[in-house]
């Protein structure tokens, strides 16, 4: 299968992986592996292309719990992305879809917007 054998050297191996994604049955079908792939292409794009190594990959909330990159990614771009979530107060939402609290809201949009809006603006 084509996602196993992805590396990522390049930015536009990233962004190869990000276009498979906009199919969400694609997604659904093969969630396990695309949440492996997904944290691979982070960790590269994060410590490679920007050169960041002081963030932990992947982030942690305050109970030690890893945030699901793949996951908020998702639920965010099916919102209409950061600026519409943003703008509609949705975060809090956000934060209840990925199994925290509606008061994680904010940390939900502090981690996107370190780590994927970045992305996702390349």
């Amino acid at each position: 299968m084509i996602i196993h054998a992805m590396e990522f050297q390049d930015f536009s191996d990233c962004k190869s992986l990000l276009e498979m994604m906009e199919n969400g049955e694609f997604v659904f079908k093969y969630k396990h592996e695309l949440e492996e792939k997904f944290e691979d292409m982070f960790t590269w794009f994060i410590t490679v292309k920007l050169g960041i190594s002081t963030r932990p990959i992947p982030p942690n909330a305050a109970d030690n719990k890893k945030v699901d990159l793949l996951g908020l990614h998702m639920v965010v771009e099916r919102d209409g992305g950061y600026r519409n979530v943003t703008d509609n107060n949705m975060w809090p939402m956000v934060a209840k879809v990925m199994g925290y609290e509606y008061h994680d809201g904010e940390f939900m949009r502090i981690i996107y917007a370190m780590n994927l809006d970045v992305l996702v603006y390349y």
